[in-house]
C-alpha cells in the first residue's frame, strides 16, 4: 500500500478521509461523519453526456490518493483511475482512466488555480510531460483542465489537476518532479522543460512540498530523510531532516509557513518549527500506518489519518499559542 495522501482538511472543522471504500467527511465540531463518495460500487459519472467520450464508467476502485480543494474532490486509483466530484453536488461529475498501462498507479493529485478567468467546458487534457525515469511508477505527468463552480455562481475559473508525484510552486510557475531517481527535477509548469536538478538524496523520492514563500522546497525520500532546498541556489540542500525509522512519505507546510509536518510510512509524524531553522521539532508517536497528514487552512489544527484494521483512526492536534500579554495581566 502507498498510503500518504488520503486525508485533507478544508477547514478547522471539515476533514475528508478514506475509510475502506468510502470517502468520509468528518466534522470535528459536530463529531459526526458522513459518507461523501462510495467507490466499492460501479461509478457512473453524472455529466458523461455533457463531457463526452473522455468520461467513462469505472468499476470498483481502490483509492490510492486524493485532494480536496475549492469545492472539488479528486481521487486517483491503483489502476490509473481518476474521479472528480463537486462536494456540494450529489454523484460523480467526471471519471476516467488516465492510463491503460498495467500496474500504473495515479500516485498523487493536486488542484491549483490560475489568476485568470477561463470558461472550461470539458475535463480535457492540457499537457502530458514525460521523463526518463518513472515518476513513482507512472512515467509521465498529465494535466487536465477542469471547470469549477464556486458556491453556485456562474463564474468559471481555470484550474488544473496534476496526476502524479509532483508539487506546484505557490506562484504556479514551477513543478517539483520526483520518483524513481535520486534527483528531484524542477520543471516549467507550462512547457514541462526541466530548468534545474536537485541532487543529494540517496534513494527514490516520495513527497515534496513548497514553503508559501515559493523559495524553499522540501523533498521526502526513501533514504529516511527530508531535504530542504532553496530553488534559487539549487547546488546543494540547505538542511537534512532525519526520520526515525522509515521513508518520508508525506510533507505539508502550514499556510503561514511556520511549521513543516513530515510523515513516515507508520508510527511517526514530525512537526518542525521553521523559525528555529528546523531545529525545534515535536515528534508524534502512535501505532499504525499513516494514511495522510493535513494542516487546517487557518494553521490551528493538524490532522493525522491512521490506517489500521484494529486501530484505524483520525488524530487531531491543536496549535498551542502563548499569549504573554494575558499572562502579564493575570
Amino acid at each position: 500500500m502507498q498510503l500518504r495522501n488520503l486525508l485533507w482538511a478544508t477547514s478547522k472543522h471539515d476533514v475528508y478521509l478514506m475509510q475502506n471504500y468510502s470517502v468520509m467527511h468528518w466534522s470535528s465540531l459536530l463529531r459526526k461523519g458522513k459518507e461523501v463518495l462510495n467507490v466499492a460500487k460501479p461509478i457512473v459519472p453524472n455529466l458523461v453526456s455533457e463531457y463526452g467520450h473522455e468520461s467513462q464508467q469505472l468499476s470498483r476502485v481502490q483509492i490510492s490518493t486524493m485532494a480536496v480543494k475549492e469545492n472539488l474532490m479528486v481521487a486517483g486509483g491503483f489502476q490509473g483511475e481518476l474521479i472528480c466530484k463537486y462536494i456540494n453536488q450529489p454523484g460523480v461529475a467526471f471519471s476516467t482512466k488516465v492510463t491503460t498501462d498495467d500496474n500504473a498507479i495515479t500516485n498523487a493529485v493536486d488542484v491549483y488555480l490560475k489568476p485568470r478567468v477561463f470558461d472550461a467546458k470539458t475535463f480535457s487534457t492540457l499537457n502530458r510531460f514525460s521523463f526518463d525515469w518513472s515518476v513513482n511508477v507512472s512515467a509521465s505527468i498529465q494535466i487536465l483542465a477542469v471547470e469549477f463552480h464556486f458556491f453556485g455562481c456562474f463564474s468559471y475559473f481555470y484550474g488544473c489537476l496534476l496526476l502524479t508525484e509532483t508539487s506546484v510552486s505557490p506562484d504556479g510557475k514551477l513543478l517539483a518532479v520526483l520518483g524513481d531517481s535520486t534527483d528531484c527535477l524542477i520543471a516549467d509548469a507550462q512547457s514541462g522543460k526541466v530548468t534545474g536538478t536537485l541532487e543529494g538524496h540517496l534513494d527514490y523520492s516520495f513527497a515534496s512540498a513548497w514553503h508559501p514563500d515559493g523559495n524553499i522546497l522540501a523533498t521526502g525520500n526513501q533514504d529516511t530523510t527530508c531535504r530542504l532546498w532553496d530553488v534559487r541556489k539549487p547546488s546543494q540542500s540547505l538542511a537534512v531532516l532525519k526520520g526515525r525509522m522509515g521513508a518520508i512519505r508525506a510533507l505539508k507546510f502550514t499556510s503561514d509557513g511556520r511549521f513543516l509536518a513530515m510523515a513516515e510510512p507508520a508510527d511517526f509524524v514530525h512537526v518542525f518549527d521553521t523559525k528555529s531553522g528546523y531545529v525545534k521539532c515535536q515528534e508524534i508517536d502512535f501505532f499504525g500506518e499513516v494514511a495522510g497528514i493535513s494542516f487546517s487552512p487557518d494553521t490551528e489544527s493538524l490532522f493525522v489519518g491512521v490506517a489500521d484494521r484494529s486501530y484505524g483512526s483520525l488524530l487531531e492536534f491543536n496549535r498551542r499559542r502563548h499569549y504573554q500579554y494575558l499572562y502579564s495581566i493575570l
